[in-house]
């Protein structure tokens, strides 16, 4: 029996159709939603964390049989991500509480990006990144509450640290074995960039037409890129 054909990689594949299923629940949840005590705004409830959970054991089954502790890394920065999604989605203004669930999810994923790759090195692949962090702060300084300020730039800097590190660190497994999940990750870092960015853009400064789509279909993306590099190690 092939390695795809066992159970448990039957199960992991299980698990991410789940996932998909969820994530789309979670998106029109959103998109539908009205009031607060809508049908809608419940099934976005249920099932946003719920993506992010499926995710995780996803990832914490394969982490097990691999002994990895790049897959461990990115189980923790899952976990912290379901906290971030609870917090967002709350009624009531708990956006810094998720910001900083979100904040250590990067801290996680900075550390599996560097289990098998040195940190920033490539510096200007870390000079562009910090340009575009500096450059999304500053779109929407005006905008934003002088509490956030200091918080959202700790935020930027992290998130954008996170996605440089994993184009670094996709460069530096080219023609590799693990080359492959390394892209996957990348892929994910930048689409994190491009989610959070929206987020706090149509948060803090522009009314955006579907922001949930956007919002959380690069979000989704993002965090099964993650997932998935922990499977093509």
């Amino acid at each position: 029996m092939s390695y795809r054909e066992t159970p448990s990689v039957e199960s992991d594949h299980s698990f991410h159709m789940l996932f998909f299923v969820c994530a789309v629940l979670a998106i029109l949840g959103s998109l539908l939603a009205g009031a607060d005590g809508s049908a809608w705004r419940w099934l976005h409830y249920l099932t946003k964390p719920t993506a992010t959970l499926l995710l995780l054991v996803a990832v914490l089954r394969n982490a097990r049989r691999s002994s990895s502790a790049y897959a461990m890394a990115i189980v923790i920065g899952l976990a912290f991500a379901a906290a971030g999604d609870v917090f967002l989605m709350l009624p009531g203004d708990y956006f810094l509480a998720g910001l900083v669930c979100f904040l250590l999810t990067h801290c996680a994923y900075i550390y599996a990006l560097t289990r098998d790759a040195r940190f920033a090195a490539h510096p200007g692949v870390f000079g562009f990144f910090a340009v575009i962090a500096l450059l999304v702060v500053g779109g929407l300084w005006t905008s934003l509450p002088s509490a956030m300020r200091v918080p959202v730039i700790i935020y930027a800097l992290a998130l954008g640290a996170m996605a440089a590190q994993a184009v670094s660190r996709a460069r530096q497994l080219s023609a590799t074995p693990q080359q492959s999940g390394a892209r996957q990750a990348a892929i994910g870092g930048l689409l994190f960039l491009v989610s959070d960015t929206v987020l706090a853009y149509g948060r803090f400064r522009w009314d955006i037409p579907f922001n949930a789509l956007w919002v959380l279909g690069t979000y989704y993306a993002a965090q099964w890129f993650f997932a998935r590099s922990t499977e093509i190690r």
